[in-house]
């Protein structure tokens, strides 16, 4: 099948009915509760089909808790990487294919894509409009942030010790790094296309241009990086997800984050209900109920994701976000300049 660019997707979306999504968004004013109604429509539809960008083994815990909530609505979990997701759903909807009923991705420009391509369903939870900072959902009901995460540098405790670590992203350029550094792809992982832009923004694409000197492990997801430090196979991680850091970690592997003295890439991960769902009513039951204090405190016991649901609890012993310092996140820019990241990533590091 073609391979899809950000910009193809608005182009393929063109016919969608301008009028009716007009309609959407005024509804979206009102928030929605998980009201007897919806939950006996969504068990006569009996499933719901979510697709994911959150590593599988996660994914999988959230569908199981959400199947033991409403028994008699089933979930299909189809987990892969949010450019691959982005892609597959971008190639089905061209064969008028319309198999994803909620969708979650690590690459927030994702959600404005789908909402400038009037492909979102509006519909926003009442815990969010109630419990969630502004900045963390769309005005329209269109998306919100069903979890966030850093992406810091990481190092294996065996193979280095604290002192000689690495502070920051720099700190990578040195010699004694070359061939001892991992890193993900932002042409497969949103977190990392996420993180791209924000380093080549404030770092400058001359730091990407010495990195690729350095021998570089490149690996797809950015659950990849933690796990292949962690074995030993290599000593740092330039790049990964702070979530599967900590959940290894936990595990008692050696392994341990560092965020950067000139700031970590914040990165949100959204979802969404899409407008041609097959399952309309269980979607937007699980959308509601992934939304709430229990949901989102799930998502951190066994994910070590974050929340911005106020009510939700850090995991233990991790350090605040309000503590980190961090990058500012701009999913616009990278919804406009992601096929140009891509192009560039791919001429430096030619992978």
């Amino acid at each position: 099948m073609q391979r899809l660019t950000r910009r193809g997707v608005l182009a393929g979306s063109a016919a969608m009915a301008a009028a009716s999504y007009a309609a959407q968004v005024r509804a979206a004013a009102e928030p929605q509760k998980i009201t007897p109604v919806l939950i006996e429509a969504a068990k006569k539809e009996g499933k719901l089909s979510w697709y994911t960008s959150v590593d599988l083994p996660v994914a999988e815990k959230i569908a199981k808790a959400f199947e033991g909530a409403y028994p008699g609505v089933g979930m299909k979990v189809e987990r892969s990487g949010a450019e691959r997701i982005f892609q597959r759903i971008g190639q089905e909807y061209q064969s008028k294919i319309y198999n994803c009923d909620v969708v979650n991705s690590s690459d927030a420009a994702h959600l404005i894509i789908w909402k400038r391509a009037a492909m979102l369903a509006s519909f926003l939870p009442e815990e969010v409009a109630k419990y969630f900072p502004k900045e963390h959902w769309d005005p329209d009901g269109m998306y919100a942030s069903w979890r966030v995460t850093l992406s810091p540098i990481a190092y294996n405790t065996n193979l280095v010790k604290a002192e000689d670590a690495p502070k920051g992203f720099m700190d990578l350029l040195a010699p004694k790094w070359s061939g001892k550094i991992v890193k993900a792809h932002p042409g497969y992982s949103g977190t990392i296309m996420t993180a791209t832009q924000q380093l080549s923004r404030d770092l400058g694409w001359s730091y990407f241009e010495q990195l690729a000197k350095q021998k570089v492990m490149q690996v797809q997801s950015a659950a990849d990086p933690p796990k292949k430090v962690s074995a030993g196979e290599r000593a740092v991680m330039a790049d990964g997800t702070e979530y599967m850091v900590d959940l290894l970690r936990s595990r008692g592997e050696p392994i341990k984050e560092i965020y950067a003295v000139e700031g970590t890439p914040l990165v949100t991960g959204p979802s969404a209900v899409f407008a041609r769902a097959a399952n309309p009513n269980a979607a937007r039951l699980f959308y509601a109920w992934s939304m709430t204090a229990e949901a989102q405190q799930l998502n951190v016991d066994v994910g070590a994701l974050r929340s911005v649901h106020p009510l939700v609890k850090d995991w233990p012993e991790r350090k605040k976000l309000s503590d980190i310092k961090t990058l500012r996140e701009d999913a616009a820019a990278v919804a406009d300049q992601a096929d140009d990241i891509k192009a560039r990533y791919l001429k430096l590091f030619k992978v």
